[in-house]
């Protein structure tokens, strides 16, 4: 399983981007995005940002791996997944054959 981080850009020089998660900030590469601006949401694995997200997404995989923390310690999960809670999986629009 890949993990990223929903990180929001601090400040940018175009080839490189401070970046913050909950109070932790590390230099990202932004060689695969179009130089988003200070203030944007983007998804970092492994000190890359990999794509922007908007601001619902990034809370939402915040409150996943605050879900992840929950359950490693033993603890009730399903309120950091309540968009998944009572609702079948559904497939990306791309897969389903419609």
């Amino acid at each position: 399983m890949c993990l990223g981080l929903p990180m929001t850009i601090v400040e940018t020089d175009g080839m490189s981007a401070l970046c913050e998660f909950r109070g932790e900030q590390r230099r990202v590469s932004m060689l695969l995005l179009s130089n988003p601006p200070v203030g944007a949401h983007v998804l970092v694995y492994i000190d890359t940002a990999i794509r922007l997200l908007d601001e619902e997404e990034a809370r939402l995989i915040g409150e996943a791996i605050d879900g992840l923390g929950a359950a490693l310690d033993g603890e009730d999960c399903d309120r950091f997944f309540a968009d998944l809670i009572d609702r079948e999986p559904q497939l990306p629009a791309h897969l389903r054959s419609e």
